[in-house]
């Protein structure tokens, strides 16, 4: 199970470490392990997240995740994004980006951290948006319930979390932006453009996934209560392409998130190297590993065995959101960021073990769906 799972990512690092090894020597294959260790560490939480969304799809999903969306993932936000950002910024073609980020790295790196406001902006408010839309939805199980509760009896009224999100980037823009860790001058314009940006990506694409996924589940609904029970070969396919749309949406979605995760990664790598192979060779490797981690977590069913973990990584968003934001102006430095998603994420872990051995059956969540709090 665990070498059929994390096979690819093993090959993978080893390869990528040889590499490293004979292009850039010892010095550039630890620069690459450290940039895969800073990689895991700031998305150990965006794993338990994808996870939660990716077992709601098929197998074919799933190879999906791992095939194509891992190709988003370490070539398109880890070494394209950062150059269309560059050619962005100081308009220029993308050959002329890629140029000056080989001939002129000092300058190159400049560039991308002085668009830093802008990605924290629009990154922040969709994983903002993510968090409040978990923390003022009624749920079975609740981990922090004298946050929780009250917080779920606040999401009954329309809209609250876009409101509360809003406020949030109006506060940020006007007493963060204007920046000075990234370039200097006045960046309200800029950060408010970007942050409705985001809130605009995550309604439209979590909008429709939503959609798609509620249509999906009021069809089986029918289907029980008729008796159809039909196999998805059968009629007319519609149920069939639902599921695809559904399943097609949810995978863009995901793609967001993880590009929202990259955001600090990829700047933060710039601490490390201003090398764009060196950055996405290392940077791809962890993303390697946080994909296969997330198939790890759906097959073995983790989250419905640990089900306090889910809370700890929306709290962990929550956390990155609001560091993302505050990093318009101020530096925030990557291990602190990495330690509050590790630390939240491990305290809900250890929750839900304690749960479960109150239950006396470890691991075991299939009985009763009964409200259950943690006491925390």
């Amino acid at each position: 199970m665990l070498l059929k799972t994390f096979g690819w990512s093993f090959a993978i690092t080893v390869v990528g470490l040889v590499v490293a090894g004979v292009l850039w020597g010892w010095q550039g294959l630890a620069i690459v392990g450290i940039l895969s260790v800073l990689e895991i560490s700031l998305s150990f939480d965006n794993a338990v997240i994808n996870a939660g969304i990716l077992r709601k799809m098929n197998a074919f999903w799933q190879k999906i995740f791992l095939t194509f969306g891992i190709l988003i993932a370490v070539f398109g936000m880890r070494l394209v994004f950062p150059v269309v950002i560059v050619a962005i910024t100081a308009k220029l073609g993308p050959i002329e980006a890629v140029k000056l980020a080989i001939n002129d790295k000092a300058h190159y790196q400049e560039l991308v951290t002085s668009a830093h406001p802008a990605i924290a902006a629009f990154g922040g408010m969709f994983l903002l948006m993510i968090f409040l839309d978990f923390i003022f939805e009624e749920r079975d199980y609740k981990w922090l319930s004298w946050i929780e509760k009250p917080m779920a009896k606040m999401g009954k009224l329309d809209m609250l979390s876009v409101i509360i999100a809003l406020v949030a980037l109006l506060v940020s823009a006007m007493t963060v932006a204007t920046d000075v860790a990234h370039g200097g001058g006045d960046k309200t314009a800029t950060v408010l453009l970007a942050g409705v940006a985001g809130l605009i990506t995550y309604l439209v694409v979590g909008g429709i996934s939503g959609y798609f996924e509620g249509k999906l589940e009021e069809d089986d609904e029918d289907d029980e209560e008729d008796g159809a029970a039909a196999p998805a070969t059968q009629g007319t396919g519609s149920a069939v392409g639902l599921a695809g749309k559904a399943a097609f949406f949810m995978f863009l979605y995901l793609e967001v998130i993880d590009a929202s995760f990259s955001f600090d990664g990829v700047i933060g790598a710039f601490a490390i190297t201003n090398d764009i192979f060196m950055m996405a060779l290392g940077l791809g490797i962890g993303a390697m590993y946080i994909r296969s981690l997330t198939v790890f977590l759906v097959r073995k069913g983790t989250l419905d065995d640990y089900v306090y973990l889910e809370h700890g990584a929306h709290y962990a968003i929550g956390a990155l959101a609001v560091i993302l934001l505050i990093t318009i102006k101020y530096e925030i430095h990557e291990v602190i960021t990495g330690l509050v998603g590790i630390t939240l994420i491990g305290l809900s872990f250890a929750s839900s073990v304690l749960r479960n051995r109150r239950e006396g059956k470890p691991g075991d969540t299939s009985g009763t769906k009964a409200e259950v709090t943690s006491g925390v």
